[in-house]
């Protein structure tokens, strides 16, 4: 027996850099398959594996753990082969990157990137239009853990329309691609972030560009006001990949921003928590929190899985 679930006929895309490289109809449409391909997999049922003599490069400037293993095992079940040139004949200046970009084109059919800033990723992608390119964390963006956290949260409550969810600490590149995300689906996102670590106020006129059914985002200096209202408290580390130099003052300017027992208590019963990992226990968030009931970090972690799966699939078609 098998499960085929297949692309809506309104797929468009063939690079995914951004949230926003979607409509909201593929954003849909993205999260439907991921669903189907979960239901699937737990049930050993057979689907369809439209990388089948495929190769997919990763190009990754940063460690992974969550990234690395789920794009692999992605790539793989949809038939596909990974290959993963070294750091250092990759992105890493030995040539420029739209040479490599042209030299993966004759040979691979899509790459995915982890890198810093999102400029290098867009280079790339220019360099070689007919590569299938996948966004798998810049500076300024992480689109795929977007998706995995949009699945985990239909998984919960069915629709993301109407909620609110506190997104508390750095309004970082995980905040901005959640909120785009979630406003597509309308919810409205509540960024809470000492002043001068807000969300950018370029990705807040994003949002407010693809919000609907009333989503959208909003930022606030205050956690309790942040939470008050929300359905999902999300937050991530202080100090992201590249900004280790400064943990020491932003831990000193985060601590109010901690996400424990106490916060939790001023949000609503049962809000859920969040966090994309790593994450830094005793800092942004505490073991009581972490652990508890409440919190879905694993299930987001699992659903990087097969919503990165859903997504090469449907550039696959």
């Amino acid at each position: 027996m098998s499960l085929r679930a297949a692309p809506a006929p309104s797929w468009q895309p063939s690079q995914f850099l951004s949230i926003l490289d979607l409509a909201p109809g593929e954003l849909e449409t993205c999260l439907d398959l991921a669903a189907s391909m979960k239901t699937a997999r737990a049930a050993n049922l057979a689907h369809a594996t439209p990388l089948a003599g495929r190769h997919i490069a990763l190009l990754f400037d940063k460690p992974s753990l969550r990234t690395r293993s789920t794009f692999t095992i992605a790539v793989r079940e949809l038939g596909g082969d990974v290959l993963e040139p070294v750091g250092d004949v990759a992105l890493g200046g030995r040539e420029t990157i739209e040479d490599v970009a042209r030299n993966l084109e004759r040979w691979v059919f899509g790459v995915v990137i982890r890198t810093f800033g999102q400029e290098r990723l867009r280079r790339f992608a220019a360099a070689a239009p007919s590569l299938r390119v996948v966004n798998a964390l810049t500076d300024e963006e992480h689109p795929c853990q977007a998706l995995a956290d949009c699945q985990t949260l239909m998984e919960r409550w069915g629709s993301l329309r109407g909620r609110t969810i506190a997104f508390v600490g750095d309004g970082n590149n995980v905040a901005a691609s959640f909120a785009q995300a979630a406003a597509m689906l309308g919810a409205t996102v509540v960024v809470a972030s000492p002043e001068g670590y807000d969300l950018p106020a370029a990705v807040c006129d994003d949002v407010a560009r693809v919000a609907r059914f009333g989503g959208g985002v909003r930022a606030t200096n205050d956690p309790i006001e942040a939470v008050s209202a929300a359905s999902a408290i999300y937050t991530d580390v202080w100090a992201s990949m590249g900004r280790e130099s400064e943990a020491a003052e932003r831990r000193r300017i985060f601590l109010p921003y901690q996400v424990n027992a106490q916060l939790m208590s001023r949000a609503p019963a049962g809000a859920l928590f969040m966090h994309c990992l790593p994450a830094h226990r005793g800092d942004e968030v505490t073991d009581e929190v972490i652990d508890s009931s409440a919190s879905v970090v694993f299930d987001q972690s699992e659903n990087r899985l097969h919503a990165q799966k859903a997504l090469l699939a449907l550039l696959a078609s």
